[in-house]
């Protein structure tokens, strides 16, 4: 299937005119060959509503000011469907660990033949969202498109066209042991590619789950992916949450994350951002209860001209909750990197510690940070800081390093991967975090900028 998305040009430039064009010729003829029959008409209509009443962001929204997206508004996309068909095809993007746990998903389109959910234990529920129980899917409408933020304008874009859903349910109580994994592949047709992916995690009262979310690409051509993530963590439940964004070195990437704690609950993220063009990752925490522990861990790597946004907001509306936040960057090029961290300690939430850490690692002169940690509290018996450091290799440290016997361009590498080893190191699967620090290969280390 290959349904074209021609903005007109004279139209790419009026308020919501290149929306329009991507829900007049794209969104509305994916979501009538798809997911019918479930109830979600009414929601892709109120969605489909918001897109029309806005615009893409510009430089003058705060909140884009640092990202310009100028460069997405002049690319005319296609929405294609690519079949991989063989496990052959993905073999290198296998999680052993998640072997028997794994949803794949290709161009937004749910791929059974490179999936396998076989063996999960009882009261854990992995599928597609087509492909679920008629009992469940009333339970699964209570909670999509429900999380806080759904009226921004690339979320709404999303739910209007969202041509299926990876859906991971754990069951009250339940204790899975091994990971999920839900791969999100793009694949571009001879033309650039839009692909809206979508997952929804709900873990019930007293469960424990951890997922790898992953976006990779099947091609160096344009696309862009518009995926949102929803995570309802229940009362005393906890989810380990690792997300890994490694497109293609032209696309655009602009994801969503939106997770819902409940009282007593654990939430732990580790984001890992290493392609595309362009990205953007908005991951927005709201805590729903008391006593709730979060933990955000983030890693950029990026080099060439590429761009990647941080955008991170934590609502602290409870007492006694805990946050712990560092997000590190290493930057080599001409590439740019965005940090913007916003905590927001209301009055109620009296006895709420919170921490935000911002580091950068510039590897050129030509390299750009741009950071922003920001508190807004108004509680008064709190304990909360937040920083940021800009930094360059020290010259003192390579030189130690010489004195050892490594050589110049060695000791280099050697600082840059523990840089970033503080980030890797706490993610919970041993094949995953192998692959992503073996020999700097797969950070990227080598090739985005470290000079000797």
């Amino acid at each position: 299937m290959s349904i074209q998305v021609s903005p007109s040009p004279s139209t790419v430039l009026d308020r919501d005119g290149y929306l329009t064009g991507l829900l007049s010729h794209v969104v509305e003829k994916l979501h009538a060959t798809s997911l019918q029959g479930m109830g979600l008409q009414e929601l892709r209509d109120r969605a489909a509503l918001v897109v029309r009443q806005s615009t893409l962001p510009t430089t003058r929204d705060e909140e884009w000011r640092l990202t310009d997206l100028s460069s997405l508004r002049q690319v005319q996309f296609n929405v294609e469907t690519v079949n991989l068909r063989s496990v052959e095809d993905i073999t290198p993007l296998i999680l052993p660990e998640a072997a028997h746990s794994r949803l794949v998903f290709v161009n937004g389109v749910y791929a059974p033949e490179l999936s396998a959910v076989a063996g999960l234990p009882d009261g854990v529920l992995v599928s597609n969202l087509a492909g679920l129980p008629v009992e469940m899917l009333s339970r699964v409408r209570d909670y999509l498109a429900c999380a806080t933020g759904a009226q921004e304008v690339f979320t709404a874009l999303n739910t209007t066209g969202m041509t299926d859903v990876a859906v991971v349910w754990v069951g009250k109580n339940v204790v899975v042991e091994t990971p999920i994994h839900v791969l999100f592949i793009s694949a571009a047709g001879e033309t650039p590619t839009l692909c809206l992916p979508r997952c929804l995690v709900v873990a019930e009262t007293g469960s424990q789950v951890s997922l790898v979310e992953e976006y990779r690409n099947h091609t160096e051509k344009v696309y862009f992916t518009n995926a949102v993530t929803e995570i309802w963590v229940e009362d005393n439940a906890q989810v380990s949450h690792v997300r890994v964004q490694d497109d293609g070195k032209s696309a655009f990437h602009v994801g969503k994350s939106a997770i819902s704690q409940g009282r007593l609950s654990r939430y732990i993220c580790h984001a890992i951002s290493l392609g595309g063009k362009l990205s953007r990752h908005n991951l927005e925490i709201l805590q729903t209860g008391d006593q709730t522990e979060t933990t955000l861990n983030g890693l950029t790597m990026i080099g060439g001209n590429q761009l990647a946004d941080t955008h991170s907001a934590i609502a602290l509306n409870y007492p006694y909750g805990t946050s712990r936040q560092l997000h590190k960057c290493i930057v080599g090029d001409r590439a740019h990197s965005v940090f913007n961290g916003k905590i927001f300690v209301p009055k109620p939430a009296q006895l709420t510690e919170a921490t935000q850490l911002n580091r950068n690692l510039l590897l050129s002169s030509k390299a750009r940070v741009d950071t922003k940690p920001q508190l807004e509290i108004t509680a008064d018996n709190v304990k909360c800081a937040h920083g940021a450091t800009v930094s360059q290799l020290e010259d003192d440290q390579i030189f130690y390093l010489q004195s050892r016997g490594i050589d110049e361009n060695d000791a280099r590498h050697l600082l840059v991967d523990a840089f970033a080893a503080e980030i890797i190191n706490q993610i919970p699967v041993p094949s995953l975090r192998e692959r992503l620090i073996q020999g700097g290969a797969e950070l990227g280390v080598r090739r985005r900028g470290v000079r000797s």
